[in-house]
């Protein structure tokens, strides 16, 4: 069976038409022969499809199904938010500690007292837990990760404890069916799950349950298997609790003897630091090692991720999303250090984005748009030197050539390329394919 997308302009280029045949690029010219089943794009550009080099597919797919507590500014706004949710037991998201301060189960009591509430942080890496719902966990071992106050008593806090949490309040599999499609209709073709835990029961969960091509990151337990590209062995560096650069450079060494490469979540200079201290003691950077988030990224680490040839994995939207916080807590000298991109791409340093929904904005395009004008989400400008033009935001997440032979991994958009770097909108997206299949075609 051919396909033929006809009158395409492929990255702006020439008008055109592409034959696909099983799963890509068959043929490309003028006036092809017909094919089993045509599309017109109208004159429109395509683009390889888009690649969202980081996220967590489970928790923005269950995130969906919880009470968002995002913009709430006050107890009394949370609490009626909680009450009015239904269920039995209720997990809110999003919850920004500017409200009330760091929560602790006697807040999480005051506004929900008799139904189990489990509620996460704005950023992810904490849970807290009311009364009725630390009343289910009294049978079982608290883990690491639980807080303790001064006389040992939990205090319903729970740090980067996802994977138990989730053993510990087991529930039905989020729509990740749903997620896909939300991913298509905004012309992501290709997923790199970031998840630090990802094992071979994540595997199991995830692969083949989108239609994106997946790559995953995880731990050391994760190898290869069908439906999934084995990723880089994630290392959680967090400053709160940090690993030791011996024992993050032992890790690093169980990965070279995996044969895969490492990529750190650094969102400040001193996991930054550590992660660059811990591969030196590991002999050095090897091909495709990473750094996630690359949050604050000083002038004088820049040449060093140069020389040492890592590739930085960029959020955009945290300065939409996050941007008028930061504008009130991070000092005006250090917010063009915030998720510099222009500094990183002028240095040589290969750069990629990533949405790391749930915790920001799943959307590609509001991120590229950020890249390109660093405006927070009241329009306010934030590290303006480190604006990206809008081709170079583009290609954060867009690269490839349509060539014959390549992956029918497409994105068609409507207008030309000019129209299109100018609105950096989801809303002209009119195709998407994957392998030569249709996975999103606009009315």
């Amino acid at each position: 069976m051919t396909l033929i997308l006809r009158n395409v302009r492929p990255w702006g280029g020439e008008n055109c038409d592409l034959a696909i045949v099983a799963g890509r690029i068959s043929a490309r010219g003028l006036a092809l022969p017909r094919g089993s089943k045509e599309i017109d794009g109208g004159g429109g550009l395509i683009l390889p499809g888009l690649h969202d080099h980081h996220l967590h597919l489970l928790a923005t797919a269950v995130r969906r199904q919880s009470v968002s507590l995002a913009g709430l500014t006050s107890g009394e706004q949370i609490h009626a938010a909680l009450a009015a949710a239904p269920g039995a037991s209720l997990r809110a998201v999003d919850y920004d500690e500017r409200a009330c301060g760091l929560p602790d189960t006697r807040l999480l009591d005051s506004w929900v007292p008799d139904r189990p509430l489990r509620l996460a942080d704005r950023t992810g890496a904490l849970w807290v837990l009311n009364s009725a719902a630390m009343q289910r966990l009294a049978s079982r071992e608290l883990p690491a990760g639980a807080e303790r106050d001064g006389q040992g008593h939990p205090t319903g806090r729970f740090w980067r404890e996802d994977r138990w949490m989730r053993s510990a309040f087991p529930a039905a599999l989020p729509d990740l069916a749903a997620l896909g499609r939300s991913l298509a209709a905004v012309g992501v073709t290709a997923v790199t799950d970031a998840t630090a835990h990802n094992g071979p029961e994540e595997a199991g969960l995830l692969a083949g349950s989108l239609p994106q091509r997946l790559t995953l990151m995880g731990s050391e337990a994760l190898s290869a298997g069908n439906g999934y590209a084995l990723g880089p062995l994630k290392l959680l560096i967090d400053e709160r609790d940090p690993a030791s650069p011996e024992g993050l450079a032992t890790r690093i060494g169980i990965a070279r003897s995996q044969g895969r490469a490492v990529a750190a979540h650094c969102v400040t200079e001193a996991e930054l630091a550590l992660y660059l201290a811990a591969l030196e003691l590991a002999g050095g950077v090897r091909r495709g090692d990473r750094v996630e988030h690359g949050g604050m990224v000083p002038a004088e680490f820049i040449s060093l991720l140069s020389a040492a040839g890592l590739t930085v994995v960029t959020n955009p939207a945290f300065i939409h999303d996050r941007g008028d916080r930061y504008l009130s807590e991070i000092a005006p000298d250090q917010q063009e250090h915030l998720y510099p991109a222009a500094a990183l791409v002028r240095s040589g340093v290969p750069v990629l984005a990533g949405s790391d929904a749930p915790y920001a904005a799943l959307d590609p395009w509001l991120a590229m748009r950020t890249a390109r004008d660093r405006l927070t989400a009241a329009g306010v400008s934030l590290g303006p030197a480190q604006r990206l033009n809008a081709l170079g935001a583009l290609r954060l997440y867009c690269r490839g050539d349509l060539t014959v032979g390549a992956p029918a991994d497409l994105v068609m958009c409507a207008g030309d390329l000019p129209a299109v770097l100018r609105d950096l909108s989801m809303d002209r997206v009119r195709l998407t394919m994957i392998g030569g299949r249709v996975v999103h075609h606009a009315p």
